[in-house]
């Protein structure tokens, strides 16, 4: 038994080896299909490994912690109050900061009231290092590489290394960090220790109502923030990954169809069908594990090379410190050859289902597996039938984002499956209009043709809509965007003040200066919503300069009227859609007894927190402990704010992020917008690279297959130089009328992509504008990369001999 099926697994391996060609794209097509699917995965995985991290800093997964109402703040008074009534509490004071060169999420603690859990690796161990940390020059806890940033920063003395600290985040004394936050007196939050003493009394009757105990979220509100950036990345690489298991699928039909005597003939010497069908599992298995291994190594080779634009989206968009170096996990290892096995599997099942399916002769009869083919089209037209079906419930009843996603899906595989019969219908229409035997004989043989092609083609599809589905997206969102930052950033400077006494200096220095023809202040305040999280409202001045270029939806009217009056607020897109507000509605954004009216929505692009405007004389009256820091300074002469800029900077030592030009936050702005879009980008040009090897790998091995249709067209006159230029034409034409299906498919998807997805994962909707030039550019490139693709087996067919062609004639094909 044993020794017949080593026969049976020689026997087909044998195949590989007189067929390197085919066996070639077998595993570079699962090795790509597994390096871009595997690749995305590793950059999520340090993604969210950065946000447990952020999660777990002070115990923020674990511990409770006590905030302050929306409206109110934390002193240290509340914090005595609960520590005499025996609370074991301990105070945090968060922010943000200069040390150095270096910005850095600085949180203030007392080292002698924090539970142990709150540090963890970062505990301060022995007498000595309590000491350093308490006294200056104080010591610091820190990740490696941020205390290593911060050698130069005078405030500080030697750090205490934590490996488990996210970079950018710096724990110290909660005394020096009052001094450098300048917020003396004032908590962000009070750490509950896991165990109190009992019958102490509630919370609520030590500081009244102003306190809110928070559990530990079962997941940070960073990775709920950031879950459309990695779906989004997790959608791309599924992509990639079915279409380069689409060179997979083909390849292994292919060799199935070219072995079908091989099978027979050992069917017949008394192989089993179970010994046939375990031999091809084994083969088929050794391949998978070995492709698998080497797109696992392709794809952290690419994974390594996009996360620095990863980690700079995160950082800009979201505030998210990611590591810039990736790490090794096993499980993400793990994860890479079971997709590798998996889809190996799915990308066999068809074939070994119609091998098992037909009697044993019947499997060398090219009729038998043209039938097989048939039945599997008119299979493939229910799917798409049915995705389609599928697609349009859930665009109307599917809410989410995953729900997006999967309408996209739906819509991209149902226009997949249904690709071979609408090219085997327009070549149909084409042939009724044929005057020649030639092009008879040219489009009989692009219909024959897609049996063989139909799932790279199909590749070519799905990469052709993803990129003008894209490419549209993308190009909506930078004319837009652009144009709301013109809008939005008016003035010619925006300045900022360390602390009240600073921007009071600053803003009197500059009503000096002759250039500067107004200033204009911007304050704002943190506060809470239930249900639609945390939010910024700003109070601001009116003014000409946000009357003429502020961006608005749906205005009532006299919308600035309204607000200047206290009487109307505005609202962020996003935060009145998570709020479901319109214009019109009420809503109350600090205390119930003041509900101004919902005036204008607003776009903001790009913020993932909510925004809403008042007028500023409202927000200081109701907020008076609000400080004033901010200011839009505009200029007498646009191009005085140079001078106005390097005046302020001599005169009080600014930080660079303290006083910005308006030229300069542009194009801070549209940097972060193109490297967040870097990363799509890549895996779209990788994932039209792999349609145009599936499609390579189609046309080479089928080239060998085709000489029983070519010979006979050569034996009655046309050379062979003329029937390889028919065959790159064959595929050049046959690219065209998919380029022609994917534009309408390719609009579809971009449609999708901002009126759906878009809003469900940021909350704003972009406008679809159509851009044919890019179009027309991908079409070009889809008859490049056919022709490319038709090449090599042209240049086989011109020079094949003759003696092979006479061949045939003698074959009892």
């Amino acid at each position: 038994m044993t020794a017949a099926w080593a026969v049976v697994l020689r026997t087909l391996l044998a195949h590989w080896r007189r067929k390197p060609l085919q066996l070639a794209a077998l595993l570079l097509g699962l090795a790509v299909a597994t390096a871009l699917w595997s690749g995305v995965q590793a950059l999520n995985a340090e993604a969210r490994a950065a946000y447990a991290r952020a999660a777990a800093v002070l115990g923020g997964d674990q511990l409770d912690r006590l905030v302050p109402r929306a409206g109110t703040t934390l002193a240290v008074e509340d914090y005595v109050a609960l520590r005499r009534a025996g609370w074991r509490v301990a105070p945090v004071l968060e922010g943000t900061t200069q040390l150095g060169d270096v910005r850095v999420r600085l949180l203030g603690i007392d080292p002698l009231t924090v539970p142990p859990q709150a540090l963890g690796g970062g505990a301060i161990d022995g007498a000595e290092a309590l000491r350093d940390f308490l006294n200056p020059p104080h010591s610091v806890i820190a990740a490696p590489a941020t205390l290593a940033r911060l050698r130069d920063a005078s405030e500080l003395g030697a750090g205490q290394p934590a490996e488990d600290l996210p970079p950018g985040v710096v724990i110290a004394d909660i005394g020096l960090a009052e001094r450098l936050l300048d917020q003396p007196g004032r908590l962000t939050h009070l750490i509950v220790a896991p165990t109190q003493k009992p019958g102490i009394p509630p919370i609520d009757r030590i500081t009244g109502d102003r306190l809110d105990r928070l559990q530990p979220a079962e997941d940070t509100g960073l990775a709920q923030l950031t879950d459309s950036f990695h779906l989004n990345l997790t959608a791309f690489g599924l992509l990639s990954f079915v279409v380069g298991l689409f060179i997979v699928h083909a390849t292994i039909g292919l060799a199935f169809e070219q072995r079908r005597g091989a099978v027979r003939t050992l069917r017949a010497r008394g192989a089993s069908e179970r010994q046939v069908t375990l031999a091809i599992l084994v083969e088929l298995t050794l391949f998978a594990v070995g492709a698998g291994a080497i797109g696992m190594l392709l794809g952290y080779g690419l994974a390594a090379a996009l996360l620095p634009d990863v980690a700079a989206s995160l950082r800009g968009l979201y505030g998210a410190q990611v590591p810039g170096q990736l790490s090794l996990r096993p499980e993400w290892w793990l994860a890479g050859i079971g997709m590798a096995l998996g889809g190996t599997a799915v990308a066999a099942v068809s074939a070994l289902w119609r091998q098992h399916r037909m009697p044993v002769l019947a499997t060398a009869q090219t009729e038998a597996w043209r039938t097989a083919h048939l039945r599997g089209l008119r299979l493939q037209a229910g799917l798409a039938a049915g995705l389609a079906l599928g697609g349009g419930l859930l665009l109307w009843q599917g809410a989410g984002l995953a729900a997006g996603f999967a309408t996209m899906g739906a819509v991209l595989m149902a226009a997949a499956l249904a690709l071979p019969g609408l090219l085997a219908l327009a070549i149909a229409g084409l042939t009724w209009r044929a005057r020649t035997p030639v092009v008879e004989w040219f489009l009989a043989e692009a219909r024959a043709q897609l049996g063989g092609i139909s799932l790279a083609l199909m590749a070519l599809l799905l990469a052709l809509a993803v990129n003008i589905g894209v490419g549209s997206m993308v190009s909506s969102f930078r004319v837009t965007f652009l144009g709301w930052l013109d809008q939005r950033l008016s003035a010619d400077l925006y300045i900022r003040g360390q602390d009240t006494e600073q921007a009071t200096a600053m803003a009197a220095a500059l009503d000096g200066m002759a250039s500067v023809d107004r200033l204009l202040p911007i304050q704002s305040v943190a506060l809470q919503t239930t249900g639609a999280g945390p939010f910024d409202l700003y109070g601001i001045v009116d003014d000409a300069m946000y009357r003429g270029n502020w961006p608005l939806i749906a205005p009532l009217p006299r919308a600035w009227d309204r607000v200047a009056d206290g009487s109307g607020i505005m609202i962020s897109e996003q935060f009145a859609r998570r709020l479901e507000l319109r214009p019109g509605d009420t809503f109350a954004p600090g205390s119930a007894d003041w509900a101004p009216q919902v005036v204008a929505l607003y776009p903001d692009y790009g913020n993932p927190v909510g925004q809403a405007i008042v007028a500023n004389a409202e927000l200081t009256a109701r907020w008076p402990e609000t400080p004033r820091l901010r200011y839009a300074v505009l200029t007498t002469d646009p191009g005085a704010a140079g001078t106005v800029l390097g005046a302020l900077r001599d005169s009080f030592d600014l930080r660079p992020d303290q006083a910005i030009d308006q030229a300069s936050l542009k194009a801070f702005s549209r940097d972060i917008f193109e490297r967040t879009f870097a990363v799509t980008l890549a895996l779209n040009v990788l994932t039209f690279a792999v349609a145009g090897l599936a499609l390579l790998t189609g046309l080479l091995t089928l080239a060998e297959m085709r000489l029983p249709q070519v010979a006979p067209i050569w034996a009655l006159g046309l050379t062979r130089g003329r029937l390889a230029r028919l065959e790159v034409l064959r595929a050049v034409f046959l690219a065209v009328l998919t380029a022609v299906i994917a534009v309408p498919l390719g609009i579809l998807v971009a449609w999708i992509l901002l009126a759906v997805v878009n809003v469900e994962a940021f909350g704003w909707r972009i406008p679809l504008r159509h851009y044919p030039g890019q179009w027309a550019a991908l079409l070009a490139l889809a008859v490049a990369t056919a022709a490319a693709a038709a090449l090599i087996p042209a240049r086989r067919l011109r020079r094949v001999p003759p003696a092979v062609l006479l061949r045939v004639f003698a074959d009892e094909r």
